[in-house]
């Protein structure tokens, strides 16, 4: 992931700005590897010094993103490698509720990962508690991470199922075409 992208797209509207990084959402739950007595891993490209080492100082690895982007089967190995994936998303998805969901953690889905990810309204439409979780708030983090340690297997199945039933070409592609009338 890119973990700064400058402000270019960011959203002024009514007298709020809605911005478009994600690094401070990342700041928001900092702690998260900590307070659940975890190490999260981040692929990402932090340059400040200061800002990378408050995330190594609690509990976060950080590795180059572009190593392991650098090709479809070295992005493959890594989500199959990872035992779940925790994200955060972007301010203007969350205060938007626009349902955003990312395609990065419906590949960890696809893998059989459980996914904790932050709420921007798709809880609506996908259903969360068993491989997938939905977060505002770190208590949710933390909660999502027990319910995941305590029966690991089954939170891979049903993350393998929620892909399966909301994220399959087949199944998405239909539904966009009978919606276009084709």
């Amino acid at each position: 992931a890119n973990w700064q992208t400058g402000g270019q797209k960011d959203i002024q509207y009514q007298g709020e700005t809605y911005l478009w990084s994600k690094n401070p959402e990342f700041h928001k739950f900092v702690d998260a590897p900590r307070r659940c007595g975890e190490t999260f891993e981040m692929a990402t490209d932090i340059k400040d010094p200061a800002e990378k080492n408050k995330f190594l100082q609690n509990g976060w690895q950080i590795v180059p993103p572009h190593r392991l982007s650098k090709n479809f089967q070295s992005y493959k190995d890594y989500i199959r490698r990872s035992n779940a994936e925790f994200t955060v998303a972007k301010d203007q998805y969350i205060r938007l509720r626009t349902g955003w969901f990312s395609d990065r953690s419906a590949c960890y889905l696809a893998a059989g990962r459980p996914v904790i990810t932050q709420e921007t309204g798709f809880s609506k439409f996908i259903p969360c508690g068993q491989g997938l979780f939905a977060f505002a708030g770190p208590d949710e983090i933390v909660e999502a991470i027990r319910a995941i340690k305590t029966d690991y297997k089954a939170h891979c199945r049903a993350a393998r199922q929620i892909a399966l039933e909301y994220f399959e070409a087949e199944k998405v592609l239909k539904k966009i075409l009978e919606a276009a009338g084709i």
